[in-house]
């Protein structure tokens, strides 16, 4: 017998959408920084779930592992870095990109970074520290707005202009500091300057003091798939400095990292 049942492309959601599950990425997301431990009140309130939906999700989370709770705050643990672990062991790049990375640090005496583009940010995938140079800690994993900082605007230049116009525009742009560009068509400027150029040096706009250069890391297609980038004080190294010394030997590691694809 024939089936009558017709398939689309596009699942419907009701088809192939489960909500629990979105919603337990919600809860699991709203953990951060600024709110390492919530109440179930407070995790209700960051996802616009009911105290009863978030109770049955932040339990189910404990059960599994990935959640504990002291009977009133609520806290991810270690082993929410599974998750993460997933993606990274899928990638065996980032282990052998590592060791290039870490010949660049002692080169150009500046930590090294490298990230990945996910909607209006960057993700951290890799990083290999020398001094703190930044209030912000970063490490695997990390999370920064794209368009404000160096590998962002590359990873941004690599997509169609109607495209980053309009992850811009769902973009927060709010100063970071009096350097910072906020509007969406000198941004858009610099991303397309990106693109032409193929590197990017983004001056002060993220945190004071911060200067960082990118390049990107292609595939074998020639596709934009991550950015590398070194990141230094701008008190002892100018943008020019950093072009003139640190673009070279940034965009070699790259291109070594582009050949491990």
């Amino acid at each position: 017998m024939t089936s009558q049942a017709t398939h689309t492309d596009t699942p419907r959601p009701g088809d192939a959408y489960v909500q629990s599950f979105a919603r337990g990425l919600e809860v699991i997301r709203s953990f951060s920084t600024q709110a390492p431990r919530q109440t179930l009140s407070e995790v209700a309130a960051a996802t616009g779930l009911t105290r009863a939906g978030a109770r049955r999700i932040l339990l189910t989370l404990q059960t599994l592992g990935y959640v504990a709770s002291d009977g009133k705050l609520f806290a991810l643990t270690p082993r929410i870095l599974d998750l993460g672990f997933a993606y990274l062991s899928s990638m065996p790049i980032w282990n052998r990109a590592e060791p290039i990375m870490e010949a660049l640090v002692r080169e150009v005496q500046e930590s090294c970074s490298a990230a990945v583009l996910d909607a209006t940010d960057i993700v951290y995938v890799l990083r290999v520290p020398t001094h703190k140079i930044m209030r912000i800690t970063l490490g695997v994993g990390s999370r920064l707005p794209a368009w404000c900082t160096s590998m962002g605007r590359l990873l941004l230049a690599d997509l169609p202009d109607e495209e980053v116009r309009a992850r811009l525009a769902a973009s927060t742009l709010e100063p970071f500091t009096k350097h910072t560009l906020t509007d969406a068509d000198a941004i858009f400027s610099k991303v397309q300057q990106a693109r032409r150029q193929g590197w990017c040096v983004v001056n002060q706009e993220l945190e004071e003091g911060l200067i960082s250069i990118a390049a990107p890391i292609v595939d074998r297609a020639g596709r934009m798939v991550a950015a590398l980038n070194i990141s230094g004080q701008a008190n002892r190294t100018s943008a020019k400095v950093m072009q003139d010394n640190m673009l070279p030997p940034l965009l070699a590691a790259a291109r070594q990292i582009s050949g491990l694809l």
